[in-house]
């Protein structure tokens, strides 16, 4: 069994929400490379898939292709030009997905040494519901969490109250 002190409080809540909506007989494919919180659905007794590492925004034929009973996407959305398409690709129909929310203190991330690991989204809530339900997705439910940090500032201060991320359960109904 996974060492239950999650590295963040995120993974903590991540695998709170999943297991509350997925049992774990179900095949999950999640978006994205193996990745610490790949190994913890795993030790929690989902078996999952990961997709290869492909530009999803060019390639989503790992997507169109699964046979997975779920689809998981965990702080991936914001790296893509068109979560869109992506989201339509997806054959399962159940979605557990979740992306950091824009802060309105804090600009987007971005790296201007990596192509991959930069935001080109960061939603609101509202936004992020609008776009799975324009993508044929019904929000079963929902959850906000704040990431909170030990520096000191306006902005450290600002995070214990403001919520961070957003995590939702959707159906194709």
């Amino acid at each position: 069994m996974y060492d239950k002190s999650y590295p963040n409080k995120r993974f903590k809540h991540t695998i709170q929400f999943l297991k509350s909506h997925v049992s774990e007989s179900s095949s999950i494919l999640d978006l994205g490379v193996e990745n610490p919180f790949t190994k913890i659905m795993i030790s929690e007794g989902y078996q999952v898939e990961n997709t290869r590492g492909e530009d999803l925004d060019v390639d989503t034929s790992s997507i169109a292709h699964s046979k997975a009973d779920v689809v998981t996407a965990f702080e991936i959305f914001e790296h893509l030009l068109s979560p869109f398409t992506v989201l339509q690709a997806i054959q399962a129909n159940k979605l557990v997905a979740s992306v950091p929310l824009r802060l309105w203190f804090s600009s987007a991330y971005r790296s201007k040494t990596d192509n991959w690991d930069r935001h080109y989204h960061e939603f609101e809530d509202w936004q992020f519901d609008w776009l799975l339900e324009k993508a044929g997705w019904t929000i079963m439910d929902r959850q906000k969490w704040t990431n909170p940090t030990k520096k000191v500032g306006i902005r450290p201060i600002l995070r214990w109250f403001t919520p961070r991320y957003y995590i939702v359960y959707a159906e194709r109904v």
